[in-house]
């Protein structure tokens, strides 16, 4: 069982910045993967980034250049820094965590950019 709690949501104006937190509940290493998904109102679930245990990285094409997926070990911490943010980029962010035997997600923070 994995535990996830995200922070750092908020709202910011376009062009601004925000930085979520997932504090997971055991060592992080021992998760296959972990990453951020976003669902706004009406919408799918979709990525937005996602972190190997190895260190590998992917990004939705949207969020490219933009958004940076890090961790912090030691803290069994995965953050998501947003830069340059949009609009568009409103939704509600939930972390994930991929194991083996199961896919864990956090209860979501709300992220509201205005124009």
């Amino acid at each position: 069982q994995v535990q996830l709690v995200e922070s750092g949501g908020g709202l910011v104006q376009a062009g601004g910045s925000l930085r979520l937190s997932c504090a997971a509940s055991i060592d992080i290493l021992r998760i296959n993967a972990m990453g951020w998904y976003r669902q706004a109102p009406g919408k799918q679930r979709e990525l937005v980034a996602t972190m190997s245990a190895g260190g590998s990285t992917n990004y939705a094409d949207s969020v490219k250049g933009r958004f940076t997926i890090s961790r912090d070990n030691a803290k069994n911490t995965v953050y998501l820094q947003m830069n340059s943010l949009k609009p568009e980029d409103t939704s509600v962010y939930y972390c994930n965590a991929q194991t083996v035997l199961m896919n864990y997600w956090g209860q979501g923070t709300q992220v509201t950019v205005s124009s």
